[in-house]
């Protein structure tokens, strides 16, 4: 993706929907585009959401289809 911000250099911040088990640990970084990886393997792979994909996902997330 063009103009992509470098993983390396963000700030990332758990998300507040990860479980508190240790398992479920997402992480994002308010870049744009936005930054998302698995806070258990922070050198692993890096998804990159593009603005308007990323507030469909977290609407997806909130009221899931029935």
């Amino acid at each position: 993706m063009r103009n992509s911000p470098d993983p390396s250099t963000a700030t990332w911040r758990k998300s507040t929907y990860s479980g508190g088990g240790g398992n479920e640990c997402l992480e994002m970084a308010d870049t744009r585009p936005t930054l998302v990886r698995d806070s258990k393997n922070p050198r692993g792979p890096v998804l990159t959401f593009r603005p308007r994909s990323w507030t469909a996902f977290v609407q997806n997330l909130k009221h899931p289809a029935h």
